[in-house]
């Protein structure tokens, strides 16, 4: 596809962003930026978070992974259902209760000053990781469609990502993402059911020979009962369990969107449809991907060594114009709708939980919010820089295994103060939470020769959490 193509799709889709950022930030008030004034309708944000959970990972790793470990990835998109229980039941009622802006505010209520900023911390610490990761693979898109065309280097593929969401975010905060999130949940779920009709048209399949050959490859096999294997059903299962919790329930960056609800009730409804569409969404995606396969085999195809880049390939060099077209939309809406609210989540966070942000001071300290919303702007684009030169996996697992080791604490630490009376001694939590990620990844990986050949999983998560847990126990008040 033409890179003139290809640059004018992302220039008039960002114009059409950038239009609605000042539909909805041109009469709104300095709060706006936290939390919408808690004026955003449920289905709204329901519908919008989707994109935002999925995001470009999904969109392209997802699909590449069926090529490593088959269907296995659904093993914890179902675990996601009991981990939304959970925080719909249990943390959005206390989030309403403590009318939260930051949510690790509770963590200083409940233990202190070095509590509360720790956990602010870890979260800052997981979503540059996560986000990173995310646009590391839109940058690749962009850069393999359009900007290899010119021989422009990755770092400027880079810039211009994280530019574009600088320029739409800058004003309106959470408020024009709640809008954004949805204009893009919609493009992303097209483009994929669209390119599952195209690769059916393509290999010339009726549905119902669609059907039976996707259920006949190998590569469709969901349930793994190896109890030794990282991608066991329970192991995964429960995991994923946990890692709703925490990278939606415990992340100021998705909590955000549900406080903006008018009520508890509202944001109830919220989470609970959003669930129930995520899941079908998750099934899409790895259908897709194993289409994918079929049809570059079909074609006699190469796959390529990072399996990331087999939609982009096949989309960009072996879809019709339209096909390709779709795939741009798609991956940049997939992207943008988790990295814009991030980078927003994260401004929110450093600005409320570090320098004392408070809805009386919002106005006469806006200059900085701007400044720290750009300096997490360029700190977005070091670490990407980073990672890209170090990255050797999926981004899929490279996320979810980051999460594990910078999740950890904020499980730990919100599970001992929900469920149990416990003070401690708060000047020693952070000492707690930086040494329980480094036991963590000693046990793991020494665990198959620790414990007979077992390996863990995202389980990572739960160790590392339950060894905060026991941390914090041990350095209780008397």
């Amino acid at each position: 596809m033409s890179p003139v193509i290809v640059g004018s799709i992302v220039f008039g889709y960002f114009l059409v962003l950038i239009t609605i950022s000042w539909l909805t930030s041109r009469n709104s008030s300095d709060g706006d930026f936290y939390n919408a004034n808690r004026q955003s309708p449920w289905y709204l944000v329901a519908f919008g978070m989707i994109g935002a959970s999925l995001s470009g990972v999904t969109f392209i790793s997802v699909p590449g992974e069926v090529g490593n470990s088959n269907f296995y990835y659904f093993q914890v998109v179902l675990g996601y259902l009991v981990g939304y229980w959970v925080i719909a039941k249990l943390l959005l009622p206390l989030y309403y209760k403590l009318n939260l802006v930051s949510i690790y505010t509770y963590l200083e209520q409940r233990f202190g000053f070095w509590s509360y900023k720790s956990g602010a911390f870890f979260f800052l610490l997981s979503r540059i990781i996560g986000s990173s990761f995310r646009l590391f693979l839109v940058a690749g898109v962009l850069q393999i469609s359009f900007f290899d065309a010119f021989d422009l280097p990755f770092w400027v593929s880079v810039l211009v990502t994280i530019v574009l969401i600088w320029v739409y975010t800058f004003r309106g905060g959470i408020k024009t993402i709640v809008w954004t999130d949805t204009l893009q949940t919609a493009f992303m779920l097209a483009a994929v059911m669209i390119s599952i009709f195209f690769i059916k048209d393509e290999l010339n399949w009726t549905w119902s020979e669609l059907t039976t050959n996707m259920t006949s490859d190998p590569r469709f096999t969901m349930f793994n009962w190896d109890w030794q294997s990282g991608k066991n059903f329970f192991k995964q299962f429960i995991s994923g369990a946990f890692i709703a919790i925490v990278m939606t329930g415990l992340d100021q960056d998705m909590m955000q969107k549900n406080l903006t609800c008018r009520t508890l009730s509202d944001a109830q409804k919220n989470v609970f449809w959003f669930c129930i569409i995520l899941v079908i969404a998750n099934f899409l995606f790895l259908s897709l991907g194993l289409l994918q396969f079929q049809f570059a085999e079909h074609i006699g195809m190469t796959i390529p060594e990072r399996t990331d880049y087999l939609f982009p390939e096949l989309a960009i060099n072996h879809f019709p114009t339209i096909g390709a077209v779709i795939f741009l939309l798609g991956i940049t809406a997939a992207a943008y709708s988790s990295a814009d609210s991030a980078l927003t989540a994260m401004t929110t966070s450093f600005c409320v939980d570090f320098l004392g942000f408070t809805p009386a001071n919002y106005h006469e300290k806006k200059t900085i919010r701007k400044i720290v919303h750009l300096a997490f702007s360029l700190v977005l684009f070091i670490v990407i820089l980073v990672f890209q030169a170090i990255n050797d996996q999926s981004v899929i697992t490279a996320v979810f295994v980051a999460a594990g080791y910078t999740y950890g604490p904020l499980l730990g630490m919100f599970a001992l103060g929900m469920f149990t009376k416990i003070n401690v001694k708060d000047h020693l939590v952070p000492v707690v939470t930086i040494l329980s990620p480094i036991l963590s990844y000693i046990i793991n990986i020494n665990s198959a020769a620790w414990f007979g050949g077992y390996k863990f999983g995202f389980e990572i998560l739960i160790l590392n959490g339950l060894l905060t847990f026991i941390g914090l126990i041990l350095i209780k008040k008397s």
